[in-house]
């Protein structure tokens, strides 16, 4: 709701909860017609100010959308208690729905006020660095892609770019969660509105403000609010369907009470007393009241689920299956040893550095850094194409080059059969073989390492009740059992050589046994993701390709997220079932209260209003929960309203352009 709504809702509350007291005021301490004057004019504002915007909203839906939703309910039911001379009743009943009303939008909206926050956190001018070396302050709406943009301690990155030249901390915090500042360098990328610490930078914007980072953020986060989960589509059914029913009960109950002897007005106020008493507010708001609450929750974590349909889901998994290369491991591979056939170690690596130029792999970076380190002009190569999960293939001033792994190999019909190159195939560590048509030039061997993060977030899943854990690679099974044996994976739980369509095929064959999560974070993973029940994606280093496909994403690299996050999903399914249980638990009570014990109209209210208001509050718990994704760092930058809204989505958002990477 808009915060200018919102604040209509209360001031109308505030007018109803005034008449009451001057309704009540004039029933209990004035002499009759006096008092019967002024507990009228009460009431008449309490109809006024509660009643007509309740009708409103009530002829709107059944006008527009075809609906008898449960403020038809409650204006019948006041309307009724007028008619039979309870006008204070029917005041205590429109009091009490307006004030839970408002409470409920007051509460709600601490989940959805996310995008109203995040809108404050762009810095509105830059200081753009013109070809003649003048700099000049503008609107960050005037900026351009390559525009260079100076940018001074203190201040937020106007948008998303890479450094040119400067070194600098930068606080990313509110984007990944982590607490300690981030050393930049040039050739690195910084994202919008994060804030530069104690250098003088000067970046090049490679995105516009309208597909920045918090523009396609404030995108996601609306897309997963608006998705409804499982859960929130039977309650939103259920409640549409059961209004009617409730009507028609109402009408048999009026009849039958009247048919028992009572005298019409006392058979319609117990008809207007069972009509409160069975309408189901408290089961309609209990589902997204805890839903939106974990949203909230694991957006503050660093997670982001694209939807409630992702969350319950979640919870439901039983099964994870974790590409290794950038997801279990850090994906900053580094070149261990380099073998020419030919002995010319720098020209071969010249050539290897210049076809992996045009490639984001990881693998592909540590060769270009390898390269830079070593001093060497890289080789130009042209025509360059990827082939997931096998190589790269180009074409340089001597004729076609290709690069990648054994796959690749066998389709160049090349050999390996030499005595250098069957060194490095016994290490367990990954190759990179480099050659022209059916000849290997040689090949290069990289070792990756294990995220720090990537065993104790297994062990947490482990002892959270997922029953399997897998792990998925296209490297050699040597590396894989390297990596493996580090992370507490048994032999038969680690999957090596595969393709990307492999993977699809090990994941449908997992899902045979239950709900099943995959977590991966590059082109390679995208067929997987979405083939999973759950894809979730690596937010800090996938490609946007993955991240499109994924169900949920991680915006750091710390994957004791997920494991946190899968905890949430539980407790957030179990409050769930808390609040449908005690809501329609209390609204059987009343019923049966209000057929055969002639339960007073005000005390229905206060059971009914009551027990809405608590399903909320008791969804509202996940939003403090001690088990939930906690990311609350001391930042003396931003301030805790702009933490809490950036981390929404805020990584899922700056993800890489898919890669031309072919190894994973």
């Amino acid at each position: 709701m808009p915060r200018s709504l919102s604040n209509l809702s209360a001031a109308l509350t505030a007018v109803t909860i005034v008449g009451l007291a001057v309704a009540l005021a004039g029933s209990w301490l004035m002499d009759d017609q006096l008092g019967l004057r002024v507990s009228v004019g009460g009431a008449a504002l309490v109809y006024l100010a509660g009643g007509v915007p309740t009708g409103w909203r009530a002829l709107k839906a059944l006008w527009s959308d075809h609906v008898l939703d449960i403020d038809l309910l409650m204006i019948v039911a006041a309307t009724a208690a007028a008619v039979v001379g309870a006008v204070v009743e029917g005041a205590v009943l429109l009091t009490l729905f307006s004030l839970s009303t408002t409470l409920e939008e007051r509460a709600m909206g601490r989940a959805r006020r996310a995008v109203e926050a995040l809108m404050a956190l762009r810095p509105e001018t830059a200081f753009r660095k013109s070809s003649d070396g003048t700099v000049e302050e503008i609107a960050v709406s005037d900026l351009c892609v390559d525009n260079l943009v100076i940018l001074r301690p203190g201040s937020r990155v106007p948008a998303d770019g890479m450094i040119v030249s400067g070194q600098s901390s930068l606080d990313e915090s509110t984007i990944t969660g982590e607490s300690m500042p981030v050393r930049k360098e040039p050739g690195q990328p910084v994202f919008e509105a994060t804030v530069n610490l104690d250098g003088v930078l000067e970046i090049q914007i490679v995105k516009t403000l309208a597909h920045s980072t918090v523009a396609r953020m404030i995108a996601l986060v609306t897309e997963a609010q608006a998705a409804k989960a499982p859960s929130e589509r039977f309650s939103a059914w259920f409640g549409q369907r059961y209004t009617i029913a409730v009507l028609v009960g109402s009408i048999v109950a009026l009849g039958a009470f009247y048919w028992l002897g009572n005298d019409w007005e006392t058979a319609l106020y117990r008809a207007a007393t069972m009509l409160v008493a069975a309408s189901p507010c408290a089961v309609v708001i209990s589902v997204p009241a805890a839903i939106l609450s974990a949203l909230s929750a694991a957006a503050r974590g660093g997670v982001l689920f694209k939807g409630g349909g992702a969350l319950e889901t979640l919870a439901a998994v039983d099964t994870f299956a974790f590409d290794k290369t950038g997801t279990l491991t850090t994906g900053r591979a580094a070149v261990t040893q380099i073998v020419a056939l030919d002995g010319d170690k720098n020209r071969f690596l010249s050539l290897l550095a210049g076809l992996e130029a045009h490639s984001e792999h990881h693998i592909a970076a540590a060769i270009r850094r390898e390269a830079v380190r070593r001093g060497l002009r890289v080789a130009t190569v042209a025509d360059v194409t990827a082939h997931p999960g096998a190589g790269i293939v180009g074409r340089d001033s001597a004729g076609p080059l290709w690069a990648g792994n054994s796959y690749l190999v066998e389709h160049m019909r090349a050999s390996v059969d030499y005595s250098q190159l069957g060194a490095l195939a016994h290490h367990a560590q990954t190759i990179v073989y480099l050659g022209r048509g059916p000849t290997v030039l040689g090949a290069v061997s990289v070792a990756d390492e294990s995220r720090a993060s990537s065993a104790p977030a297994l062990a947490a899943l482990r002892a959270g009740g997922v029953r399997r854990i897998v792990m998925m690679t296209g490297d050699r099974r040597p590396v894989a059992l390297r990596i493996g044996q580090e992370l507490g994976f048994a032999p038969d739980e680690i999957q090596a050589e595969l393709l990307p369509e492999d993977k699809v095929r090990s994941v449908g064959e997992l899902a045979r046994d239950g709900k099943i999560a995959f977590v991966g974070d590059g082109v390679n993973d995208a067929a997987a993701l979405a083939r999973a029940d759950v894809g979730i994606a690596m937010g800090a280093a996938g490609s946007d390709v993955a991240l499109q496909a994924a169900d949920v994403a991680l915006l750091s690299e710390d994957l004791e997220r997920l494991a946190d996050a899968h905890r949430l999903a539980r407790r957030a399914v179990m409050i769930i079932r808390q609040n449908l249980i005690f809501a329609i638990g209390t609204m059987m009570v009343l019923v049966i209260g209000g057929l055969f014990f002639d339960l007073p109209l005000p005390l229905v209210v206060i059971g009914h209003e009551g027990g809405t208001v608590l399903v909320v509050l008791n969804g509202l718990r996940l939003l403090s929960d001690n088990g939930r994704l906690n990311t609350e760092k001391n930042n003396p930058v931003l301030s805790d309203v702009e933490k809490t809204s950036i981390t929404v989505g805020y990584k899922i958002a700056q993800a890489k352009q898919p890669s031309a990477g072919w190894l994973q």
